[in-house]
């Protein structure tokens, strides 16, 4: 009798193979695939050599017939066409009731459309987000799956069996809604994970050109800093990052080149925000910074025509403390611009995703894990109908306590022309975000004046319209199009 397999996992790169030596750890039994059959016989001559609960496949056919029904078949294919072509190639071989999988980073609605199209032939479909990089992947990584909700009882057991896992045993798994749920909170994640990133590389800066800083000394500084309310991975890896050194002494992080790269998923957490009218300032700034570092030949022939000749001393504006308190202000932020796109679509779409869950799937095994992600748990868990992290009173507190220190360096950086874009974009949108009446009555005028487009009248119903012939000549009729 052929001996049965649980699931199949499909592209052999680095995180499909580490996430199939993960499930073998934890005593599933997989079937490994790749349209190139030389990679794997190389994966099982290699790597997985001494994985028994492995098996090759040489053919898609080979691959079928190892599976238990109903089959599970794990996509870790490049996002786009290459998944819609595998679903093409496969159907032929799967009935009513199977499984696909796609854990990739695909666009959400690319999900959606996907997971529409097979319920309408039988097949269930989850669309999961995977964090935590090769090493996640390969360890525990944290698992965002959503799409038809049918197929969780198949695949709970071995996501949950190979996710992170919090202090508490809690796997960092777990059923987060329907159709491209699972996509889009991965989409918000990369969203949230660019904003991080560049908040880090900010803090960095003013401690290397504002405070005169060694790698050395900026390594213990991030150090200690994982120990307190900025523990992270992040942070961590930007303390070993400072102090990796080349074999002829230097920092390996003076040799990197300043130009950062990006696969997009940013760019559609961008999109998303700005289609759902979210105000991702922070988090946008994040994704155009890596856009401005992309142009160096730009930078540097303009750094030669407009030299900075200012002076880089902020040590009599600014301490270490105040960069800490600062960081950690300008990250609640950006979390909270996040949160409140996911709660924004997830009402939109009718998902029922438990913000809370997410917080909590995030708490481990993923890019963005941290200590400060239990606290946003304990926030939706005391207000499931909570509208904005910054209106829980443990963030609510912290901000009053660090909107001093956030300020300051904000304003330090700016003084000496340090470019702080992500940290100046969550001051200003904290300052928007906490004020009663905001300068927007002067667009609403301007857009009546030039185009009609009316307004409303503040001791008036909202909803009813007004309309001023500001030059005399114009009419009381209302535009039919907006500005």
């Amino acid at each position: 009798m052929n001996e049965m397999y649980d699931i199949a996992v499909v592209g052999l790169a680095v995180m499909g193979q580490n996430l199939i030596l993960n499930m073998s750890d934890h005593g599933v039994k997989v079937v490994a695939y790749n349209r190139t059959a030389s990679k794997v016989k190389e994966f099982k001559e290699g790597a997985a050599k001494d994985h028994p609960n492995i098996y090759g496949a040489e053919s898609l056919d080979d691959m079928i017939s190892k599976l238990v029904s109903p089959k599970k078949i794990m996509l870790m294919v490049r996002a786009g066409e290459a998944v819609d072509e595998f679903i093409t190639s496969v159907l032929p071989f799967l009935h009513e009731g199977d499984i696909i999988i796609d854990g990739g980073n695909s666009n959400y609605p690319d999900t959606v459309r996907r997971e529409e199209f097979l319920r309408g032939i039988g097949i269930r479909f989850v669309g999961s987000g995977v964090s935590g990089g090769e090493e996640g992947a390969r360890f525990g990584p944290s698992i965002m799956p959503g799409g038809n909700r049918d197929a969780w009882e198949f695949v709970k057991p071995i996501f949950q069996n190979i996710a992170a896992k919090t202090d508490d045993g809690t796997p960092c798994c777990d059923w987060v809604g329907s159709a491209g749920s699972g996509h889009f909170v991965k989409m918000v994640h990369n969203g949230i994970e660019y904003g991080d990133m560049q908040l880090i590389s900010e803090i960095y800066d003013i401690m290397k050109r504002g405070l005169g800083l060694s790698n050395d000394r900026m390594a213990e500084i991030f150090t200690t800093w994982n120990s307190g309310i900025l523990d992270s991975y992040l942070v961590e890896i930007t303390g070993e990052i400072l102090k990796r050194k080349e074999h002829g002494g230097t920092a390996t992080i003076d040799t990197i080149l300043d130009t950062a790269g990006q696969k997009g998923t940013g760019k559609w957490t961008v999109v998303n925000g700005a289609e759902a009218g979210i105000p991702l300032t922070l988090i946008s700034e994040s994704v155009f910074a890596r856009s401005l570092s992309a142009r160096l030949d730009e930078r540097t022939a303009l750094s030669a025509m407009i030299p900075d000749q200012i002076e880089k001393d902020l040590s009599d504006k600014i301490t270490v403390e105040d960069l800490e308190k600062a960081l950690f202000a300008a990250k609640l932020i950006s979390y909270t611009q996040g949160f409140m796109l996911i709660d924004e679509i997830n009402k939109t779409n009718g998902w029922k995703i438990d913000l809370g869950a997410v917080a909590l799937m995030w708490r481990g095994g993923c890019i963005i894990r941290s200590g400060f992600l239990s606290k946003i748990y304990d926030a939706y868990r005391a207000n499931p109908e909570l509208t904005s992290l910054l209106a829980a009173p443990y963030f609510t507190n912290i901000m009053k306590e660090f909107e001093g220190s956030f300020r300051k360096v904000v304003a330090a950086a700016i003084s000496v022309g340090i470019a702080v874009p992500t940290l100046a974009a969550g001051v200003t949108f904290f300052d928007g975000y906490r004020t009663k009446r905001l300068p927007a009555n002067m667009i609403q005028a301007q857009r009546d004046y030039f185009g009609a487009h009316t307004y409303e009248k503040i001791g008036q119903p909202r909803g009813e319209f007004f309309h001023t012939d500001w030059i005399g000549s114009g009419g009381v009729s209302s535009s039919s199009y907006t500005v």
